[in-house]
C-alpha cells in the first residue's frame, strides 16, 4: 500500500499544490486584473487535465480543490467539485490531438479554467450558500480563463512533472517506413 502511494502522482502533486496555493494566497492576491484575482491553482488543474487527460485532471482537481477549501474556509468539497470538473473538461478537450502543440494546450487550459470558474457559483448554489453569484461574473470568467491561458506555458510542464506524464519523443523514420 505504501508503494502504491509512493508511485502515485499525489507525492508530487501535494507539495507543488501547497507552493502554488501559497503563491496564490500571498503574491497573486495583490496581482489583480481589473479587480479579479488570478487563479493560479485553477490554472494548474486545467493544465493537469490538458496533459494528463480527464483522469489526471480529475485527480489534480479534486486534490487541489480540497486543499483550496481547507485554506480558504469554504465548505469542504465545494471547490473540489468545480476544480474536478475543470480538469475533466480540459482532459476531454485534450482528446482532440494525440500530441498537441503548446498553443493548443493553452486553448485547452483556457476552456478548462473557464468551466471551473463558471461552475463554482453553481456548486455553491447547490450546497445552499446564499447569493453565490458575483455581480461581475461576466467579467470574472473570461479574465480567469485568459490569465490561465497566459500562464499555461509555465503550468503545463509543472503539471506534466506532477502527474509523471512523459511527452512523446520523435524518432527518425527508418528506410522501411519510407518504402
Amino acid at each position: 500500500m505504501l508503494a502504491a502511494l509512493y508511485q502515485s502522482s499525489l507525492i508530487r502533486l501535494v507539495p507543488v499544490g501547497m507552493i502554488v496555493l501559497a503563491l496564490q494566497r500571498t503574491l497573486f492576491v495583490d496581482l489583480q486584473i481589473s479587480g479579479v484575482i488570478v487563479q493560479l491553482v485553477l490554472a494548474l488543474v486545467a493544465a493537469a487535465g490538458a496533459v494528463g487527460g480527464s483522469e489526471g485532471g480529475a485527480i489534480a482537481g479534486f486534490t487541489l480543490g480540497m486543499m483550496f477549501d481547507l485554506v480558504e474556509g469554504t465548505p469542504l468539497g465545494s471547490t473540489a467539485i468545480a476544480f474536478t470538473l475543470a480538469g475533466v473538461v480540459a482532459g476531454l478537450l485534450a482528446l482532440i490531438a494525440a500530441d498537441p502543440q503548446w498553443w493548443l494546450l493553452a486553448i485547452f487550459v483556457f476552456f478548462g479554467a473557464a468551466a471551473g470558474e463558471a461552475l463554482l457559483p453553481v456548486v455553491r448554489l447547490f450546497i445552499g450558500q446564499r447569493n453565490p453569484w458575483p455581480a461581475d461574473m461576466a467579467k470574472v470568467v473570461p479574465i480567469v480563463a485568459f490569465s490561465s491561458m497566459v500562464i499555461s506555458p509555465i503550468m503545463v510542464p509543472v503539471a506534466r512533472w506532477c502527474l509523471r506524464v512523459r511527452g512523446s519523443e520523435w524518432t527518425a523514420p527508418t528506410t522501411q517506413d519510407l518504402i
